[in-house]
C-alpha cells in the first residue's frame, strides 16, 4: 500500500480509538507529509475540524507555490466544506481512499481542474461502514443531515 494513504488511514483510526469519527488525511509535499491529521469534531467540540482541514491547520502557514505543488490523501471522499478549502489554497491533485460510503464533492474539484484519484481502498470502505452502524447520528451530523 501507498505509505500515504496508509499515514491517512492511522490518521482514521487515531480518531476512531479517540471515540471521534475515522477520517484521516495527509497532504504530502517533495514527497514527505507536511500535515496530516484527522477528524476531531467530537474530540474538540468542533464544527469544522473534518480530516483534511486538520491535515491543513497542522501544515500550518505555508507559501502558497507549496500547497500547489502538494497532494492531499484523504480517507474518504472530500465534503463541501474540504473540497473548498482544497480549492482555495490550490491543490491541485487528491488521493481518495474511498467513495462508496460518501461521494463528497468530487466533480466539483474535477471541474475546477483537481485530479482526484479514488483507489477504492477496502480497509477504509470497512472502517467507514462500520462507523456508520455503530453510530448513526453522529455520522448524519458530521455530513449535516
Amino acid at each position: 500500500m501507498d505509505p500515504f494513504m496508509q499515514a491517512a488511514i492511522d490518521e482514521a483510526q487515531l480518531g476512531l480509538a479517540e471515540g471521534g469519527i475515522p477520517i484521516g488525511s495527509v497532504i504530502v509535499h517533495d514527497g514527505k507529509i507536511i500535515g496530516r491529521g484527522h477528524n476531531r469534531r467530537v474530540q474538540e467540540g468542533s464544527a469544522i475540524k473534518h480530516g483534511e482541514m486538520d491535515a491543513l491547520e497542522n501544515a500550518g502557514r505555508l507559501p502558497a507555490r507549496t500547497y500547489r505543488e502538494a497532494v492531499l490523501y484523504t480517507t474518504l471522499s472530500p465534503c463541501a466544506m474540504c473540497s473548498g478549502a482544497i480549492l482555495l489554497y490550490g491543490i491541485r491533485k487528491v488521493i481518495v481512499g474511498e467513495n462508496e460510503t460518501f461521494m463528497g464533492e468530487e466533480e466539483l474539484l474535477r471541474s475546477r481542474g483537481v485530479e482526484v484519484d479514488v483507489i477504492h481502498n477496502q480497509a477504509c470502505v470497512q472502517m467507514m461502514k462500520g462507523f456508520i452502524a455503530a453510530k448513526p447520528e453522529l455520522w448524519n451530523e458530521d455530513i449535516g443531515e
